[in-house]
């Protein structure tokens, strides 16, 4: 094994020791900045709406489940501090964790829950637990945390809408991953503070 291959087997090792909650002795601390990571959880995202793009039957859920509003005002989120976009970062994070285990319970208790989807959703639940693993080791829950003296009034609460259908969680997810999620940790990165 060549010397060029060394740092993929250890990115794919740290990947499949992740989710696991194993430390990873000699990963770079900051996963979450190396690219390739966050192109694959948008990949598995962006696989997982394809996939129930066309579907109708058992992709509805019997009860509408809240998820983040994924839109980015550009403007605005250039004029934020890193840590009020950590703030909205880690609380869409948590909130789109909670919608995708609450689509999993309701896929799960469907008549007939198909295995292609079933597969899909587990593989969001994985994804999210080593998302919010990585922006953890980042810094970002730190950050979303307010301060006792710091009124959290220049916070603005988190915007939220809700989804029917399997199709629509998946589409949020995937925006949620490649827009807001991308930005933080774009910026996380070139600070270099984290």
């Amino acid at each position: 094994m060549g010397a060029r291959e060394w740092p993929a087997l250890l990115l794919l090792v740290s990947l499949l020791l992740l989710p696991l909650g194993l430390p990873v002795l000699g990963a770079p601390q900051r996963l979450i900045c190396d690219s390739r990571v966050l192109e694959r959880y948008i990949l598995e995202a962006r696989e997982a709406e394809n996939a129930t793009m066309g579907c109708a039957e058992g992709c509805s859920f019997s009860e509408n489940i809240t998820v983040p509003d994924t839109k980015v005002n550009f403007y605005a989120w250039k004029r934020m501090e890193v840590a009020q976009q950590a703030v909205e970062v880690w609380q869409g994070l948590v909130l789109l964790s909670e919608a995708i285990l609450q689509g999993q319970a309701l896929l799960a208790n469907s008549s007939q829950p198909s295995e292609v989807l079933q597969l899909h959703v587990d593989k969001a639940v994985s994804g999210l637990r080593s998302l919010t693993s990585l922006l953890r080791a980042l810094g970002a829950q730190k950050e979303a945390i307010p301060l006792p003296d710091a009124a959290s009034s220049s916070a603005a609460p988190l915007r939220t809408f809700t989804v029917d259908t399997l199709c629509k969680l998946f589409r949020i997810y995937s925006n949620f991953l490649r827009g807001k999620l991308t930005l933080y940790t774009g910026e996380a990165c070139r600070r270099g503070d984290r």
